[in-house]
């Protein structure tokens, strides 16, 4: 059954537009409260990213659990993977998330955590979507829920994530810039760095709920790899806006991204003796992340784009380590979701541990040339059976041979549809990957 709001990450749209605006928010926070309460629940936590939005979604989200008789425990900006910590530890049984991730500041969004820091379970997602249906009820007043402000949240979650790595592991001697998109990580990832002894140079830390994401962060490295080069920095870590995902950049200024992140990762649970059969990736992972792990005797398990079904993955084969190219990388064995800093921590670790540099310690994989566009889309478009589009598909597909792959999907985030061509060749893959954008935008204009 389709849900008719819940999508692979939540719910996220513009601010303003339907479902994105605070009337349904209110409604949103009673039905989660509804269905929250017939199981049993007390208490809910809400976080949120740096977004101007984000204040008025968390009223709305506050008067709709007290409504529905749910207490709430509000965190103030905190990491995505905090919220999903915290859940846990403050006995909640379900943590709320407003942002949109990498997104720009005008959109926002939601995101749900059962009790065990996990995302919610579609039985339950369903369940809340059929209570959005319903006539709003307020609670009894003497049952209304009851709303406080958890002051100590950033300081749990730093704590949290400098335990993620051996006791006594030193950072000192490393020079390292942090960007944090002006995002959800602004007031706790240059602590983690610099309380584990490392130099660190903060850059995009200085939200104004429209900055966000805006030229800086995961997603737009550049000013990431000036400042690395300008400061002579070992190495820099980049944030998206609601801090699940992460990539790097050396010494050199060349981006390292998730790929590259779990190769690093799980050579670095091979060399330490931790038992790994396989590494869980997505149709987008690059080929040479598979190449390289088949080389140290792993497997590369694939999943449709998104950190639900790498999760997913991980669970049913009772595997550790998974992650996507953007740098969404889940460490199950340190953390419940897809946490940036955790992850970022993992491979200092690595890089420590093999004493070498960070551009040295991803030699060991050789990506393989790939080309990704985003085509906008004026909606909901069907592509799988557009005969000048699959056309296109195939004729790629005929170039490349066994030698390379094609991919056509639509974001799970964003209004596009991504072409990814992946080959041998990078001026081939390039070449090929736009004839197939350009057939799509001609689909699409007309």
């Amino acid at each position: 059954m389709e849900k008719l709001y819940f999508g692979t990450d939540g719910i996220r749209g513009p601010v303003g537009t339907a479902p994105i605006t605070a009337e349904f928010m209110l409604k949103l926070g009673w039905a989660a409260g509804k269905v929250l309460i017939a199981e049993g629940c007390n208490k809910v936590l809400i976080g949120k990213d740096t977004r101007t939005s984000g204040y008025m979604f968390e009223s709305a989200l506050e008067a709709g659990l007290s409504a529905a008789g749910v207490n709430i425990a509000l965190l103030g900006p905190m990491p995505t993977p905090a919220i999903a910590y915290l859940t846990r530890t403050l006995n909640a049984c379900a943590g709320i998330v407003i942002s949109a991730s990498h997104n720009p500041h005008y959109d926002n969004g939601i995101k749900f955590f059962s009790r065990d820091g996990m995302k919610l379970a579609d039985a339950v997602e369903y369940k809340i979507e059929q209570a959005l249906t319903e006539p709003m009820a307020t609670a009894d007043a003497s049952h209304l829920g009851k709303a406080e402000r958890v002051h100590d949240a950033a300081g749990r979650y730093i704590e949290f994530c400098k335990g993620t790595v051996t006791r006594g592991m030193d950072f000192s001697g490393l020079k390292l810039v942090v960007d944090c998109a002006n995002g959800a990580t602004y007031h706790v990832a240059p602590s983690v760095f610099a309380e584990l002894g490392a130099k660190v140079i903060p850059i995009s830390v200085s939200p104004d709920g429209l900055n966000i994401n805006a030229d800086c962060g995961s997603t737009k490295p550049k000013a990431l790899q000036n400042a690395v080069i300008t400061h002579g920095a070992n190495l820099g870590i980049a944030f998206d806006g609601d801090g699940d995902r992460v990539i790097m950049v050396d010494h050199c200024g060349e981006i390292v991204d998730g790929d590259e992140l779990l190769f690093l990762i799980a050579r670095d649970h091979l060399r330490r003796g931790h038992e790994t059969k396989a590494v869980v990736g997505t149709l987008m992972t690059n080929l040479g992340l598979e190449i390289a792990l088949n080389t140290m005797g792993l497997a590369l398990h694939r999943t449709q784009v998104g950190d639900r079904y790498v999760m997913e993955r991980l669970l049913a084969e009772n595997l550790l380590l998974g992650g996507e190219t953007s740098g969404h990388i889940i460490c199950l064995d340190k953390t419940t979701t897809g946490d940036g800093i955790v992850s970022a921590l993992q491979a200092l670790a690595a890089m420590i541990r093999a004493n070498t540099d960070l551009h040295t310690l991803k030699s060991g994989m050789i990506k393989c040339p790939q080309s990704i566009i985003n085509v906008p889309l004026p909606g909901k478009v069907d592509l799988s059976h557009c005969a000048p589009v699959q056309e296109a598909v195939k004729a790629a597909e005929a170039t490349l041979g066994n030698k390379g792959r094609v991919l056509l999907r639509p974001s799970g985030t964003e209004p596009v549809v991504r072409v990814m061509v992946e080959g041998q060749e990078s001026d081939v893959v390039d070449h090929l990957a736009q004839d197939i954008a350009n057939v799509v935008r001609q689909v699409v204009a007309n």
